[in-house]
């Protein structure tokens, strides 16, 4: 039997890919085909299912990629091939989304589909912009308008005499363009030319900028500013409410443009905090962590766990990758039962507790020399058995370390670390200087940054960036390789990272 076909049309939101419901990123994690708008956030795009098909179908001034008449047809052509496709549409799609014919089309074709709000922009930007569109003591009426339609045509569906006697808030969307006759319609019905107004751009992302005014000057206050759609049009009392309300503004990374150089599956972490703080993050992941070459040498350790008095995990990879292995061979964490366990770091050792196992011994600072010596002062490492389940071609140093205090030390490859899938227009950012920081996280984030940006001077590429390094092994690889450091974080995890950050720009 065929399988049936179904649409769901999902408002994305507004740009923030954090406001999206959770019924919305269910349908995208769904789908085997998404049809999206221009403005949907590309961060979206990632939780889609291997396998899906990404349709752009977006649209600019002047320029539409597929009519909307072709998108009706394209939704159900492919719903009748038995596909779940999701309709990603910026905002809602009921709200001046033209999601009402899309769901006539579906619904004539006999096609199931669903309808996900989503957090349209007229209420979201405004917000992000400080900006209450109700108050009890200024006004209880809200209007959305479209500002998409020419107010000085002779046959309007908007009723300008009756938006200029209304004290509510006047909200016009994609109206940028139309903004000049949007004002004199106002004035010429008798609309307050002392009125405050505001245009917000490119609203709840780190690009946005506001721009604040009244009827009278708001005109060319815009031009000054250079603002270009997509922007929201606030009219009302209420604007003047955000010289106190501007939360979003001024968050302390707020459009900060931050490279995040981590492998894509680890990266959002970083990227989480980065964007909560303000920043436009951009992820190009020049790692990718993969199984070693044969699993047979990790396995015969696994087997002999007994005979280790230490096992010493230097990063998150190496303990999900050796809980995963140990798995593998049928046994659980009861086979270090009678072994001890030595982290560096927070983060390592916050992730062997998620396994149910807390580790005996965390050096203070976060390097592999203090690890080593800090292990020597709480016990005799003189004939000691350790095992170092880590990563393919990591530093030497630890294993020194321990050998020179007396232990036996095996280490084996438990993971590799192979380069990423990169940024292919990466050189071309850092020329234009859309990149301010460039943060990284291991040495093999750096060497593999200098492999993506040759045959151009790693150093030189680096000129006009603000470099933050997690560590100070890390930074040394910076400096090896000719470029500068700026900042260091001074506790070695991906929060003290953006702690540092965040001190660097106060």
């Amino acid at each position: 039997m065929k399988k049936k076909g179904k649409v769901y049309l999902v408002g994305a939101g507004p740009g923030d890919p954090g406001l999206i419901t959770v019924k919305g990123l269910n349908c995208i994690r769904e789908a085997d085909m998404i049809v999206y708008d221009r403005l949907v956030n590309p961060l979206l795009l990632r939780e889609v299912k291997d396998g899906a098909e990404l349709k752009y179908v977006g649209k600019s001034v002047n320029h539409h990629t597929l009519s909307q008449n072709e998108i009706n047809r394209l939704l159900v052509n492919e719903a009748l091939k038995g596909k779940i496709v999701t309709r990603l549409k910026c905002g809602d799609p009921f709200i001046f989304g033209r999601g009402g014919e899309e769901a006539e089309e579906l619904a004539k074709a006999g096609i199931d589909f669903e309808v996900v709000p989503g957090i349209t922009s007229a209420i979201a930007v405004p917000a992000y912009g400080g900006i209450p569109l109700t108050h009890r003591e200024i006004n209880s009426t809200v209007t959305f308008i479209t500002g998409h339609e020419d107010p000085l045509k002779e046959e309007t569906a908007v009723d300008w005499e009756h938006l200029a006697k209304e004290k509510g808030t006047l909200v016009f969307l994609m109206g940028v363009g139309n903004l000049p006759k949007i004002v004199k319609q106002l004035l010429k019905y008798g609309h307050s030319p002392e009125t405050p107004v505001a245009l917000i751009q490119w609203g709840t992302r780190p690009e946005q900028r506001t721009v604040t005014g009244k009827l009278t000057n708001i005109v060319e206050k815009v031009r000054e500013a250079r603002i270009t759609p997509p922007a929201i049009i606030v009219v009302g009392e209420v604007v003047r409410l955000r010289e106190n309300l501007n939360w979003f503004e001024t968050k302390p990374l707020f459009k900060k443009r931050i490279l995040i150089t981590r492998a894509r599956h680890q990266a959002g972490e970083l990227s989480c905090l980065l964007q909560n703080l303000g920043a436009k993050v951009i992820e190009c992941p020049t790692i990718k962590i993969t199984p070693p070459k044969d699993w047979k040498p990790l396995d015969e350790r696994i087997k002999r766990l007994s005979e280790y008095q230490w096992v010493i995990f230097t990063s998150v990879n190496g303990v999900e990758y050796f809980m995963h292995r140990l798995f593998a061979n049928g046994l659980d964490v009861r086979a270090l039962g009678n072994v001890r366990i030595a982290t560096i770091g927070s983060a390592t050792a916050k992730k062997l507790k998620d396994y149910g196992l807390i580790a005996d011994f965390i050096p203070d600072k976060f390097i592999a020399e203090e690890l080593a010596s800090g292990l020597a002062e709480i016990t005799d490492l003189k004939g000691a058995k350790i095992l170092i389940p880590r990563a393919a071609s990591a530093r030497v140093l630890l294993v020194e370390k321990l050998k020179e205090a007396g232990a036996k030390v095996d280490e084996v490859a438990t993971y590799q670390t192979v380069l990423g899938d990169g940024l292919k227009e990466l050189p071309m950012l850092f020329k234009k200087g859309k990149i301010q920081v460039v943060t990284f996280t291991s040495s093999s984030t750096v060497r593999n940054l200098a492999e993506f940006l040759y045959p151009q001077s790693f150093g030189q590429m680096l000129k006009n960036v603000i470099v933050a390094c997690i560590g100070p092994i890390t930074a040394n690889t910076v400096k090896e390789l000719g470029g500068h450091v700026d900042l260091i974080a001074m506790e070695h995890t991906i929060t003290g990272l953006v702690e540092s950050l965040v001190r660097y720009f106060a």
